[in-house]
């Protein structure tokens, strides 16, 4: 009985010492093998240690599943705990933020987002709303940041690039007040004359040239109008590029027909149509584009100066537009801004010559829309070369004698412009 009851306790205390050591083993070590009464409770503890490991795979399996969640999201995310120390981000944070979490996980975000508007913002406990701040890795760009705090102790950092968001906005704000700059003067012209004409009397001539006058800034009210009506047309995505084929000499010879009309005899104008062609885009709209470009020309080229229209396809297959004057010219730092809406060399020249300051813009866009780009080459007082480089997809050559040729040759043709394709560097293009 002495041998017996020994043996059963050697039994019991031999189990007690597995589970021990099980115990305080691995968590991951397997569950020892029980016997007798011990097998009953080393199954209990089996299968509790089962579901604390399937909890445990489908724990790790939301977190795996959140983290490429947060990974996809285009903003950067930082997971932060109580004491606000990074404890995970995403690739679009650490690139944001420049961050690394080899190095930087468990150190508070306030020592490596080092703004003092952060710090405050993170002190103040208040983040109803986001503050922007200038990224440290890159002055130029502009980030969005808010704290967003979840569960007990923890907290989301989100970070968004709102460089391109102010851009817009600051454009937006300038181009509202260029529109209202631009309409006021007209107006307060127009109202003048109206308060004079109605306080006092006037002999006929003196009325007739108020008339004209307040005429004068309608029209420039409408050519403005016009305009920003054509730029947000072209602009719109819900305005699809109408397209069809058509010959470029009968184009450019009612555009020269108009540039004539416009210089009223003071300039020399000519068109050259070396290589007649059949273009396949937006008639309208490249007809709009050539002739700002071409009224531009007259608008800033002295009297007796001379302006000539040249068209030709290069080896390549692309077309070639260019205008080449005899004008004032234009600065090289000047020269990248042309296309912006109401951007002006010289403000009160422009509002002279009666431009609206669109012109260009209007060509941008008409170009972006047809794959073109726009190139100029200036020189102050020796005058200007705009050129427009068609892709080839657009441009089909007519070689020989045809009847687009033959009316080209009627056209008068005599000066081919300066070509400027290989010294110039492209403007509002298609990028």
């Amino acid at each position: 009985m002495a041998v017996g009851a020994g043996a059963i306790v050697a039994f019991h205390l031999w189990s007690l010492k597995c589970v021990a050591d099980w115990a305080q083993g691995p968590l991951e070590a397997d569950v020892p093998e029980g016997r007798g009464e011990w097998a009953l409770l080393l199954a209990a503890i089996y299968r509790r240690t089962r579901v604390r490991r399937a909890y445990e795979r489908d724990l790790r399996h939301i977190i795996e599943r959140f983290r490429q969640a947060a990974s996809a999201i285009p903003d950067g995310i930082v997971v932060l705990d109580a004491a606000n120390r990074i404890d995970w981000a995403n690739a679009r944070a650490l690139t944001q933020l420049g961050l690394d979490l080899a190095h930087d996980r468990g150190q508070p975000i306030v020592n490596l987002v080092r703004q003092p508007e952060f710090l405050r913002y993170v002190e103040a406990g208040d983040y109803g709303a986001s503050i922007v701040v200038t990224s440290s890795r890159d002055p130029g760009r502009r980030l969005a940041l808010q704290l967003v705090p979840f569960a007990a102790d923890q907290k989301l950092l989100m970070s968004r690039d709102v460089t391109e968001l102010e851009a817009v906005a600051r454009i937006r704000r300038d181009f509202i007040a260029s529109v209202s700059h631009e309409l006021k003067t007209p107006l307060t012209v127009i109202n003048g004359f109206i308060e004079t004409l109605q306080d006092i009397d006037v002999d006929e001539g003196q009325r007739r040239r108020f008339l004209s006058l307040m005429q004068e800034q309608a029209t420039s009210m409408q050519r403005l109008v016009a305009d920003l009506l054509t730029l947000s047309t072209l602009e719109s995505d819900q305005s699809p590029l109408h397209e069809e084929r058509f010959a470029i000499a009968p184009l450019l010879g009612a555009i020269a027909a108009d540039a004539r009309a416009l210089s009223k005899g003071a300039h020399t104008i000519t068109v050259d149509v070396a290589d007649p062609a059949t273009i396949f885009g937006g008639r309208d709209e490249i007809a709009s584009a050539f002739g700002n470009l071409v009224s531009n020309a007259v608008r800033y080229t002295p009297a007796k100066g001379s302006i000539a229209l040249a068209w030709r396809v290069d080896a390549d297959g692309s077309g070639i537009f260019a205008v080449t004057d005899t004008g004032i010219g234009i600065a090289a730092e000047h020269i990248p801004r042309l296309t912006e809406r109401f951007y002006r060399v010289d403000r009160s020249r422009s509002r002279a010559t009666g431009g609206t300051g669109l012109g260009l813009a209007i060509v941008k866009h008409v170009l972006l829309r047809h794959q073109a780009e726009l190139l100029i080459t200036s020189e102050r007082g020796k005058g200007s070369t705009f050129a427009v480089r068609l892709p080839a997809k657009r441009v089909v050559a007519l070689r020989g004698d045809t009847p687009a040729s033959r009316q080209a040759a009627a056209s008068g043709q005599i000066q081919a412009a300066t070509d400027v394709l290989g010294q110039s560097a492209p403007v509002g293009g298609s990028s």
